[in-house]
């Protein structure tokens, strides 16, 4: 069996082939420093085998390695997933530097 994960920026998607056939998707939307997880479904014949988790990870890794976004889990399954996923949490807070060197300080409060 042969496993495939791909991003696929063009659908907004990240997709899992195994053997070549569609097995699992994940939707995104990205809203400036934010990226939605918004949907994700995996084909009948293949559900109860881990696939969905197997690609929500390869996703969230892409969006670590490659972005500086955080994620939005818009898809009670990707946060369940993020639930039971700590190490992978950060991605649900972090900020782009620009914003964090942009917010107010809160040492200061009213200056």
């Amino acid at each position: 069996m042969s496993k495939d994960f791909r991003h696929e920026p063009a659908a907004s998607r990240y997709v899992l082939r195994i053997d070549g056939e569609l097995a699992a998707v994940v939707d995104y939307r990205i809203n400036g420093s934010a990226i939605s997880f918004n949907r994700t479904f995996t084909t009948p014949a293949r559900r109860g085998q881990g696939l969905a988790a197997e690609l929500v990870e390869f996703a969230a890794s892409d969006v670590r390695d490659s972005t500086d976004r955080h994620i939005v889990p818009m898809c009670w399954y990707v946060g369940e997933w993020f639930d039971k996923n700590p190490t992978y949490t950060d991605l649900l807070t972090r900020q782009p530097a620009n914003d964090a060197e942009s917010a107010p300080s809160s040492a200061n409060p009213g200056v």
